[in-house]
């Protein structure tokens, strides 16, 4: 689990909470069923016309994904670094054979990197392999935006409907205005709700989550270009050391891979 992004938006939530607590004893005003209903159902609709349904449904899952661990961090780049030198090592020393039967154990369940093996394993030259990797990261990458986008969207649908919820409900409060002044105040404020949802939706959960999903994929995008460029020069049979020199030009300085400290 991802407990700085938990206890982010646990600790919003509950600064928000507290402050309409510290601010008023009627906290029941904030509650209004009928509000919630037309932002969230006001939202889903207006999205589900704009897009497939099926990468509307994608988008939603995502919103629960955000809370898990993200796959890819700075030790993984680096260790990645140091499995493309290892099996330079190999291919140096038995050949591009012993490379297939080491990356079907290391790439189990990596469909890129296993991708980019069979390609270095069948002859392909370090450019082929390096602009058909390129190509499949953008794509990849494009196919996986497409929620971030959809997300974005709802983001902005949101306080429209909250918007249109509060007009629907000043038309209700005017229309019964001569026969009870009294209530304005109320009616006014049960209108005001919905901007308040629609708000809230957007600036704590669609957007949030679309600004973590596009983070976490270019982040995979990054590892797959520093992958590609390791499979590349692999199967130029490049030396380790200028592979790593090659790869560690990617990485920050702090995480450089070092060769000489590595069991072979």
């Amino acid at each position: 689990m991802s407990l700085s992004t938990i206890f982010s938006f646990l600790g919003a939530l509950g600064l928000f909470l507290w402050s309409i607590l510290l601010a008023t004893d009627n906290f029941l005003i904030f509650v209004s069923f009928s509000s919630f209903v037309m932002v969230v159902c006001g939202t889903m609709a207006a999205t589900f016309v704009s897009y497939e349904a099926r990468y509307v449904w994608l988008s939603l899952k995502l919103i629960w994904r955000i809370f898990k661990r993200a796959s890819i961090g700075r030790n993984i780049l680096k260790s990645e670094v140091g499995r493309v030198i290892r099996w330079a090592y190999l291919v140096q020393k038995s050949g591009l054979p012993a490379l297939e039967t080491e990356g079907r154990k290391a790439v189990r369940g990596d469909l890129f990197l296993r991708f980019g093996i069979e390609m270095v394993v069948s002859g392909y030259s370090g450019d082929e392999v390096r602009e058909i990797l390129h190509n499949s990261i953008e794509t990849s990458y494009g196919r996986n935006t497409v929620q971030v986008h959809i997300l974005r969207t709802m983001g902005a649908i949101a306080p429209a409907f909250g918007m249109i919820g509060t007009l629907v409900g000043l038309v209700i409060m005017l229309s019964t205005l001569q026969a009870d002044p009294g209530k304005l105040g109320i009616g006014l404020a049960i209108a005001l709700i919905t901007t308040l949802y629609g708000i809230l939706l957007a600036r704590l959960i669609f957007l949030p989550v679309a600004s973590k999903v596009q983070q976490r994929e270019q982040i995979v995008r990054f590892r797959n270009y520093l992958v590609a460029e390791g499979l590349a020069l692999l199967a130029d049979r490049k030396s380790p050391r200028y592979i790593q020199d090659k790869m560690n030009s990617y990485l920050d300085p702090a995480i450089h891979f070092n060769i000489d400290t590595m069991k072979r």
